[in-house]
């Protein structure tokens, strides 16, 4: 089945569809901005690009589908761990996307997402006390 005919099965009834406020969000694999669109849906495009916190916190991994493993589950996705520091990660992953051609529309949402779950991996800054509450106790 093509991907337009599964999409206009999917879209309005899936168990990943999250409806709130008028906005259509997806909780499917794969899918970058997490919202319910033909072009990020992680289910029915036949080329996906995903990226997914690395083991213990560590990095992050880049998930890819390859198309030509349909038969077998198991060998469809294609995992990438990249534990490097921020900028060359984000660079492999731009990489990644160019060397292979595959989807240049989405390097820039996998980039950003890269981003956040890197930035999410930082240990977080203790805020120091002021001097004045220190001198009131």
């Amino acid at each position: 089945m093509s991907a337009d005919v599964q999409w206009l099965v999917v879209r309005n009834n899936s168990c990943f569809l999250r409806k709130k406020n008028k906005a259509y969000f997806s909780a499917e694999p794969n899918n970058l901005k997490n919202l319910n669109s033909f072009r990020f849906s992680g289910l029915v495009r036949d080329k996906t690009l995903g990226i997914e916190a690395g083991q213990d916190n560590k990095g992050v991994v880049v998930v890819k589908k390859k198309n030509h493993n349909a038969r077998r589950p198991n060998r469809v996705y294609e995992r990438a761990p990249l534990k490097h520091g921020a900028r060359r990660t984000l660079m492999k992953i731009s990489k990644m996307v160019k060397k292979d051609n595959y989807r240049k529309d989405l390097r820039m949402a996998a980039m950003r997402r890269a981003s956040a779950i890197m930035a999410s991996q930082k240990p977080r800054k203790l805020s120091r006390r002021s001097r004045l509450q220190k001198k009131k106790e």
